[in-house]
């Protein structure tokens, strides 16, 4: 199964997986229910969807809803961020687009003279990459949701307990 970073479970994988584990014609209404888990709002939502799909699931599908069960924390990861980020990160395609790109440029010089050399090609697709989501008419995050998303960040961040840090 596919992860993200810090994310989850990337949703196209996890369909996919379904869809190896009950067969292709089963797995259609039972993957078209889980998406509507992402058709959700609010993460309030979300949750609930997600509880609802998972009870739904477990008298016909009880092997799909123990999967379900097991990736709730990963599933539901997004939900956590500012709403502008849920399509970005519900899905790990930007990170196998950017894997593809590094093969591509790497399959073209075949035979790298040294450990540097490799390191310098994947170093100079990272940067041309993290400009382009960074400032490039396509950015990956606008300025506006970094901003919510740092918010948020410092809003589920624990206070420091002073008593941690008391000697006896």
């Amino acid at each position: 199964m596919c992860t993200q970073l810090t994310v989850g479970v990337c949703r196209v994988h996890f369909a996919r997986n379904v869809t190896q584990k009950i067969g292709s014609a089963r797995s259609k209404p039972v993957n078209a229910l889980i998406s509507t888990i992402f058709a959700q709002t609010t993460t309030e939502a979300v949750t609930a969807q997600y509880q609802a799909v998972t009870d739904s699931l477990r008298g016909s599908f009880p092997e799909i809803a123990a999967m379900l069960e097991a990736a709730e924390p990963d599933m539901t990861g997004f939900a956590a961020l500012p709403r502008e980020h849920w399509q970005k990160v519900w899905s790990n395609n930007p990170i196998e687009r950017l894997n593809r790109e590094i093969k591509r440029r790497a399959d073209v010089v075949q035979i790298f003279p040294d450990q540097g050399s490799v390191t310098r090609l994947i170093g100079a697709v990272l940067q041309e990459q993290h400009e382009e989501w960074s400032y490039g008419e396509r950015r990956y995050f606008s300025d506006i949701s970094m901003r919510k998303l740092v918010h948020t960040l410092h809003e589920h961040t624990e206070p420091a307990r002073p008593e941690l840090y008391l000697t006896a």
